[in-house]
């Protein structure tokens, strides 16, 4: 399976495929990202993790979670410590880092990148807010995500409060 994938406003080819069982329930995968392969041991760690083995290098290892983005072909990835937003075939579906300054059509939901506890709440039902306007600020793993509005538009609904625990996921408000 071939992936394009945009981060920080790069894009990558990224092809995956399955290369064999492994004890204890994980998976063995070949991963390419621009013609370079390596062999990546892969398990779920709830609902939006992976735990990732790199078997050729000595073992190494990384925890990731991957969350629904707050569009289509957006994928929210928390690795080390930040969050990035990367576009998943981005420019089969029209969208990418290119657009992300651009205006998105219809309701938006902002939702939860990973689990955590609600900070505070930027803005009410019925605010105007502008795109890129922080509208939510997240905690999870000891530090705070600002979650900006996807686009110029009205606060349908805050489905939280300051002080909320949230799962990967959540739809914390939409936008109108």
């Amino acid at each position: 399976m071939t992936f394009e994938i945009e981060l920080n406003g790069r894009s990558r080819s990224v092809a995956i495929e399955r290369a064999g069982p492994v004890s204890g329930g994980a998976g063995r995968f070949r991963v390419t990202v621009d013609g370079a392969s390596v062999l990546i041991d892969a398990q779920r760690s709830g609902e939006f993790g992976l735990s990732l083995v790199f078997p050729e290098t000595a073992g190494a290892s990384a925890a990731v979670s991957i969350a629904p983005g707050q569009s289509p072909g957006e994928m929210l990835a928390y690795l080390g410590g930040r969050i990035a937003p990367v576009g998943v075939n981005a420019r089969r579906t029209g969208r990418g880092a290119a657009e992300s300054g651009a205006s998105a059509h219809g309701e938006q939901k902002i939702v939860a990148p990973m689990p955590g506890r609600v900070v505070r709440v930027l803005v009410a039902a019925g605010d105007a807010v502008e795109s890129r306007q922080p509208v939510v600020v997240v905690e999870a793993m000891k530090m705070e995500n600002e979650l900006r509005s996807p686009k110029a538009g009205t606060v349908r609904d805050v489905a939280v409060q300051a002080g909320a625990s949230v799962e990967a996921g959540r739809v914390l408000m939409v936008i109108d």
